[in-house]
């Protein structure tokens, strides 16, 4: 027969039938509908790590639609756009890239403006949630979380959150990552390199803001 995509909406799939619905599902929901409120945001941040041994090939735990751009069109609260800042919308797409859930747009792409696309359509971002593997939390120190994921190409993708109220610097040594050498460091959201560095890989973050980088090895070798 045709293939298939199977995908459930239980609500919110309780981590411990983990085992169960990454055999006989390719998506599962691991939370209510989700919508742009920043304590949504931060409460899925908990839900991503906990549901993160189940990432892989066919199966992905499913953080639901990406409240983005014209989202109010028939809604209770009437015609209205995203309530996320622009920081918070990085945010919000760093972490569905990164924990690589589905990407479904919830809103009305007729209506949407640049900076709208360009969240959708940046394909060094977009890589990392087509093609990546061993998508994990590195670490949680109170609102500053670390993520990371390893390309195809055995590069590394890290991704570092302020989920706090007001700017922070945040430092990943290489050895956190179980890496040595010198290592190109790319910003994916800029699309630049900002760095070459043998130690460690340093942000200054707005609040409720992110960075998504991908790390590349500079002497050749893996």
């Amino acid at each position: 027969g045709r293939e298939m995509v199977l995908s459930l909406s239980p609500g919110p799939t309780p981590v411990s039938e983990g085992d169960h619905v990454a055999r006989h599902a390719n998506l599962w929901r691991m939370t209510d509908d989700f919508w742009d409120r920043w304590d949504y945001l931060y409460a899925m941040f908990e839900r991503a790590a906990a549901w993160s041994a189940y990432i892989g090939p066919g199966h992905w735990p499913d953080a639901d639609m990406l409240p983005l751009g014209r989202i109010g069109i028939r809604s209770a609260g009437g015609d209205r756009y995203t309530r996320f800042t622009k920081d918070e919308q990085i945010t919000l797409m760093t972490l569905w890239v990164i924990m690589r859930s589905p990407l479904m747009f919830g809103g009305d792409l007729r209506y949407n403006d640049e900076w709208t696309t360009g969240l959708i359509s940046n394909e060094e971002v977009l890589k990392i949630s087509k093609s990546s593997h061993s998508n994990r939390q590195l670490y949680r120190k109170g609102d500053l979380v670390a993520w990371t994921a390893v390309g195809e190409d055995n590069s590394l993708y890290l991704a570092h959150f302020n989920l706090g109220e007001e700017a922070a610097d945040l430092a990943t040594d290489l050895s956190e990552l179980g890496i040595a050498g010198n290592y190109l460091v790319r910003d994916l959201w800029a699309q630049e390199d900002i760095a070459i560095t043998s130690t460690r890989v340093v942000n200054k973050l707005p609040a409720h803001g992110a960075v998504l980088m991908k790390l590349t090895r500079q002497d050749g070798q893996a």
